[in-house]
């Protein structure tokens, strides 16, 4: 059987839910489910966790009770567990439960909000690579001055080959091309310099790839940080240690700036008439870089989709989480990754691997 006959099997419409996972679980999971539920009536939950705290929670949402199901655990992995110790004594918690759903072919993709590290390194290890896939990334859509832009990775992948960065880049423009229906997404590397002798060999190497390989897209060369927001390409391409950082940048520049507005528009009596005045703007700007909006980070790379909801969000950002993982199976972005694959590399025939018995 190949890779993309294989990953057809899950059932589309079945999400796995980790709900004790995040800040506010279970409450939030439920709710944001529910949210979920009403944009997509065809959604159908499994949530593994507390069943003595989740039931009543579901029992507010008659519109949830006859298309979701409860798998009792009260192991749960915490925030601040190692992912390695995650591993080997969280078989029985909600989130590696969860995960294995997928694994089992019961649900078609796992929404958790809980502890990153533990969540990437228990998907790997159970989910494993899709074929030709070195490393799973972290993605995630930031807003620009364009609209919006993809960028990876944002921290599974300290250190990056450059192999490693052109398959990121690959995975990208895939992403690109089947959720957001950009034929010919523009790839960009993130660099210190956009002159082709500035950055590390890996990313110099990279780049000579990326210019010479045939790819679902059109590689624009480097980039720098300030191309990111600026729209400059659909697909920022680095390493997750740089990624992490520009991301984690960008979030604390947005909070920095909604900080002074409110300081400026509180500091008198006409500055307050002021925001009365102009407070429908601020409303949609609000809207337009509303961080709940692009909740839902992406694991690419894996055979199951894995998508990663803010620990903090609420309900309304759990539920932009969950349409991620939907749209992602619904547009069928793995067997596109697969296929993609196996025409990079020329494997004809590429077989999803099956979990071991007796693994951690």
């Amino acid at each position: 059987m190949t890779a993309v006959e294989n990953l057809k099997i899950a059932k589309p419409n079945v999400i796995a839910l980790d709900a004790m996972g995040g800040d506010n679980a279970p409450v939030i999971v439920i709710d944001g489910a529910a949210l979920a539920r009403a944009r997509t009536p065809d959604i159908q939950f499994i949530f593994f966790g507390d069943e003595a705290q989740i039931a009543p929670l579901l029992a507010h949402y008659p519109q949830l009770c006859g298309c979701s199901e409860i798998r009792h655990t009260t192991e749960v992995i915490s925030s601040d567990m190692k992912p390695s110790l995650a591993l080997r004594q969280g078989r029985k918690s909600s989130m590696r439960l969860a995960i294995n759903a997928v694994a089992e072919g019961e649900a078609s993709s796992i929404v958790s909000a809980g502890n990153t590290g533990a969540l990437m390194a228990t998907a790997k290890f159970v989910l494993r690579t899709l074929p030709g896939v070195d490393r799973p990334a972290i993605a995630t859509m930031l807003p620009t001055k364009k609209g919006e832009t993809v960028m990876l990775d944002l921290g599974a992948n300290i250190e990056c080959d450059a192999e490693n960065l052109v398959q990121f880049a690959l995975m990208g423009a895939i992403f690109c091309r089947t959720v957001l229906g950009r034929s010919e997404p523009l790839i960009g590397l993130l660099n210190i310099g956009t002159e082709e002798l500035k950055g590390h060999d890996e990313v110099r190497i990279a780049a000579q790839i990326l210019r010479e390989r045939p790819i679902p897209g059109r590689f624009l060369g480097f980039i720098e940080g300030n191309d990111i927001t600026a729209g400059t390409v659909d697909v920022v391409v680095t390493d997750g240690f740089s990624g992490n950082i520009a991301l984690k940048a960008i979030e604390g520049t947005a909070n920095l700036i909604a900080y002074f507005l409110k300081q400026v528009f509180t500091s008198s009596l006409i500055a307050r008439v002021g925001y009365l005045l102009s407070r429908g703007a601020f409303q949609r700007l609000k809207s337009r870089v509303d961080p709940r909006r692009y909740n839902g980070a992406m694991f690419l790379g894996l055979q199951g989709v894995c998508v990663k909801s803010h620990g903090g969000t609420d309900a309304e950002g759990f539920a932009n989480a969950i349409g991620v993982a939907y749209d992602l199976v619904r547009r069928g972005f793995n067997e596109r990754i697969a296929e993609e694959m196996a025409a990079q590399y020329g494997m004809a025939d590429l077989v999803i691997t099956k979990q071991e018995d007796g693994a951690p």
